[in-house]
């Protein structure tokens, strides 16, 4: 009988074991989880922080999972060494656990750069896990003034969650504009504007110089008294594992197209793992959820004997900030880089769409999110413009202007 040795219990951990049991019912899966919970829907720690949701509520595929698909949970533990050559994983509880094929999805962790008196802040939070939100619910009240430092999604979402138990709320980011990392200033100044209406305070193209204790001294010279510190600058994928027993690892571990690593029976799925961009055709770690769903269960048909790819995918994120609905995708290119927008105000916000050498490269919506998922196959698919009624596909999303013979592709039967 076969031995599978997952590593992490997050979306691309849950696909393996689904990619496996897909190809092979019968083999012996183990699954060691560094946090004490898993299997559960990680977008989702924001909403339980404001109260929307619970954890009964957060089960990605439900608290059965691991008894209907055979799997012996570890949970709590880490993985602190691989060694290829008698492919065996030492576990920080001591344990020695051998297999015959294995998958990294290991996730990232966050980013905290050195910042002096750090250490001094008692109430110090990340946002990256169900134990996060918890510490966070548990220690914020109606009084709490809060400082994230971070404006990107990480520390908006938490920003969003914190707003349900307290209206003091100071974001600080170094970058000019929140979201920089997929937005236009002009996009985020909408997403700011709302922002600061709900009476968040935002100190922008800013960041912390010092720390004392709760006072936070930024180097405009302003100075923050804080009572809970979030720390949400940014993650870094959790590549250690691969790279110290001799694996290819660049920004996040390399993979193959059928998500091997360089190293025999070792593969590895999810934020971990760097992949292409099929807009761009660049290496790089895409860091959401679709992607590490696909490269998991890849890696499980694969690590089962069965054949499996992953050709690639595409940047996308969507979210809602209190109320403010946005969703990005693919590259934007502007004129001078060879490519041309299209822009068109909605009701609530606005659509962009990005184009290069005949072909959907990008959008940013706010507000109406309608149809979104039509640019989406446009990128993925690399459909030609000229093939269709872009003008019309991009003032109201429809399969209409694709065609007969594309629509029943799509949706089947007669249309």
């Amino acid at each position: 009988m076969k031995q599978y040795l997952v590593i992490g219990g997050g979306i691309a951990g849950i696909h393996c074991i689904e990619g496996i049991r897909s190809v092979d019912p019968d083999g012996q899966i183990t699954l060691v989880c560094a946090e004490a919970d898993s299997n559960y829907g990680r977008p989702l720690i924001s909403y339980y922080l404001e109260g929307a949701t619970d954890e009964g509520n957060m089960s990605y595929r439900g608290e059965d999972f691991y008894e209907k698909n055979g799997v012996s949970a570890i949970h709590g533990v880490s993985v602190t060494k691989l060694d290829p050559e008698s492919k065996t994983a030492v576990l920080s509880d001591g344990q020695l656990l051998p297999y015959d094929t294995l998958c990294v999805a290991t996730g990232s962790s966050p980013f905290v750069p050195p910042m002096a008196g750090l250490e001094t802040v008692e109430q110090r939070f990340s946002f990256m896990t169900l134990a996060d939100a918890r510490a966070l619910e548990q220690a914020v009240s109606e009084e709490s003034r809060v400082l994230i430092i971070g404006g990107g999604l990480i520390g908006l979402k938490c920003a969003e969650g914190l707003y349900a138990h307290t209206r003091n709320i100071t974001v600080v980011d170094l970058a000019p504009h929140v979201l920089s990392s997929i937005l236009q200033p002009e996009s985020a100044q909408i997403v700011e504007e709302h922002l600061r209406e709900k009476g968040i305070e935002l100190l922008l193209g800013d960041s912390a110089k010092e720390f004392q204790g709760s006072r936070a001294i930024m180097n405009s010279g302003a100075v923050v008294e804080f009572d809970l510190l979030v720390v949400a600058i940014g993650v870094r994928p959790n590549t250690a594992l691969v790279k110290e027993a001799g694996g290819e690892v660049g920004r996040g571990i390399v993979t193959d197209a059928r998500m091997q690593t360089s190293l025999p029976n070792i593969y590895a799925a999810g934020d971990c793992t760097e992949s292409r961009n099929i807009v761009t055709d660049a290496q790089g770690v895409l860091a959401i959820l679709p992607n590490a769903s696909m490269q998991g269960r890849t890696a499980g048909i694969n690590m089962a004997g069965g054949e499996a790819t992953y050709d690639g995918g595409i940047p996308m994120n969507s979210m809602g900030i209190l109320g403010l609905h946005i969703m990005t995708a693919g590259s934007y290119y502007d004129e001078e880089s060879g490519g041309k927008t299209y822009f068109y105000e909605t009701e609530g916000g606005y659509k962009k769409l990005f184009t290069k050498d005949g072909h959907l490269t990008g959008f940013i919506l706010m507000g109406d999110l309608n149809r979104a998922g039509i640019y989406t196959a446009m990128i993925r698919e690399r459909r030609p413009l000229d093939s269709l009624d872009f003008e019309a596909v991009f003032e109201n999303p429809s399969l209409i202007p694709f065609g007969r013979a594309f629509r029943k592709q799509k949706l089947g039967g007669e249309v």
